[in-house]
């Protein structure tokens, strides 16, 4: 009788190939802070360096840039597959075009003394650079869950710095902060101002456009400082690690 043969037979996997998870993590992380539009790629700095003299100018600007993002992004996936390569630029802008004009006629339905503020700076979102860029650079090329978060973070990490830095101006310049945020919130937040310092005269540097620059330098070596530290600690913690490493004893029988 012959035995079996026990040579090892290679079993094929039948199971279907897993697909890819996004890492919505990692978008939220790069919106907010890896590749934020605003300290990162420097995009978007025309309306935001000049409606971010108070924090509600700059929440409002903020909003409608979250609107726009999140509806562009959403329609561009959508579209991703039917629209030719020759005119797809065109189309993207002609979808962000659609969404700033819902987000301006909205701002003039419920907050018309904040848009008269903004002014041009709401139309102007159809060129914000930081926009059409997602569009093209991931939207298009996404599905449309990851592409409506992406544009959600994106949106988000913009509106952070343009409210910090409009704190900033608000508080050094004019000694108060949250003033006038009815225009946005309505009746109910004409108490919200805080006054920082009675008699403060204003810090006129901070409230005209030179100071925001000056600002927005802050906020950008601020973030290059904490970039820096974290790279560093992150070096020393390899480090420590490789050398618990080689002072480990492999024992064993020597043949």
């Amino acid at each position: 009788m012959e035995h079996a043969d026990n040579t090892d037979i290679p079993v094929t996997d039948m199971s279907p190939p897993s697909k890819s998870r996004t890492d919505y993590g990692e978008i939220a992380h790069n919106g907010l802070w890896k590749n934020n539009p605003a300290l990162v790629q420097l995009l978007g700095l025309c309306p935001l360096l000049a409606v971010t003299g108070t924090v509600v100018n700059a929440l409002g600007l903020g909003l409608a840039t979250i609107i726009v993002l999140v509806g562009s992004n959403t329609s561009v996936s959508l579209i991703r597959n039917f629209v030719p390569e020759t005119v797809r630029l065109p189309a993207f802008v002609m979808i962000i075009a659609s969404f700033v004009t819902c987000a301006e006629l909205l701002m003039q339905a419920f907050t018309y003394e904040l848009y008269q503020i903004l002014g041009i700076f709401i139309p102007l979102i159809v060129t914000n650079c930081a926009i059409l860029g997602r569009a093209d650079a991931f939207a298009s090329k996404n599905a449309v869950l990851p592409s409506a978060f992406d544009g959600l973070m994106m949106g988000v990490g913009f509106t952070i710095v343009l409210v910090v830095l409009g704190a900033l101006r608000e508080t050094i310049g004019q000694g108060v902060l949250f003033s006038n945020m009815e225009l946005l919130f309505g009746e109910a937040a004409i108490h919200w101002k805080i006054t920082l310092m009675d008699g403060y005269q204003d810090f006129l540097f901070l409230i005209l456009p030179p100071g925001a620059f000056f600002g927005m330098g802050l906020l950008i070596a601020g973030k290059n400082i904490l970039d820096e530290r974290a790279k560093k600690k992150l070096q020393s913690q390899k480090i420590e690690k490789t050398a618990v490493s080689k002072r480990v004893r492999v024992t064993g029988n020597v043949g």
